[in-house]
């Protein structure tokens, strides 16, 4: 059944945000305040290492050479411009709030910050675009499975210290890897092996940028609003290649 990697990745983080609301019950504020800073420094990490994993390469006598830097910062220049232009990351805090009321969960304080946190977690990343194209070219989900294996696990912690507006994350996650899935005939052309570096690169940037909200909220990027510089990076990607 073509989609059903997707289906299966939101239900592990439900079935994760369960888990997660019902052990967060049992943990003192403390114990979930350095939760917190765990899953943010573990998000930080895992950001970085896919940005130095494709930035980062051997060069003559083993020693590291840097490469796709110049390409990295205009893709986040242009992606800011064009995502504070169309306001994405109000957009996404608006759909977040009407979330909270239809779910009845406005006394939440944390609802909204859950929700735009775990949904750029589980939807930035090469991981999430390759495993659903996979899902709709080839009909093999095993990819989106092994994510939601690491998506569940990561939503017990996340949802124990966040709360319950984790769990609406799964419909983000839905609705972007299944509109991957169902896409898949179309983007398989310019989906490159360069072009899942470069997605790699800037998308590590940018779930850096989720740990670095966790973990200091009062100097909050607007992650949502970098979203573009994903794209820019595909086109130079695709461009440098023709051009080569």
């Amino acid at each position: 059944m073509t989609g059903i990697g997707s289906i299966v990745n939101a239900g592990a983080i439900v079935t994760g945000g369960l888990i997660g609301l019902a052990v967060g019950s049992f943990i003192s504020k403390r114990v979930q305040a350095t939760l917190v800073s765990g899953m943010a420094v573990g998000t930080l990490f895992i950001g970085a290492g896919s940005t130095f994993s494709k930035m980062l390469v051997s060069g003559e006598g083993g020693s590291l050479e840097s490469r796709g830097a110049l390409m990295l910062v205009i893709s986040l220049a242009v992606g800011a411009v064009a995502g504070e232009l169309l306001d994405i990351d109000g957009k996404m805090e608006r759909f977040g709030e009407w979330l909270k009321r239809v779910s009845h969960n406005e006394r939440d304080g944390s609802f909204l910050d859950a929700f735009v946190t775990a949904s750029l977690t589980f939807c930035i990343g090469a991981m999430a675009i390759l495993g659903a194209l996979e899902d709709g070219l080839k009909g093999d989900p095993s990819l989106l499975y092994l994510k939601s294996v690491m998506d569940g696990i990561f939503t017990i912690a996340l949802t124990a210290s966040l709360g319950k507006g984790v769990l609406f994350s799964a419909i983000p996650i839905l609705l972007f890897q299944g509109s991957i899935t169902l896409a898949s005939s179309l983007l398989r052309p310019i989906m490159t092996p360069e072009v899942l570096d470069a997605i790699s690169l800037v998308g590590g940037v940018l779930i850096f940028c989720v740990g670095w909200n966790i973990l200091w909220h009062e100097k909050k990027i607007r992650v949502a609003n970098l979203l573009p510089a994903l794209v820019v990076a595909v086109i130079w990607a695709l461009v440098a290649t023709r051009g080569a």
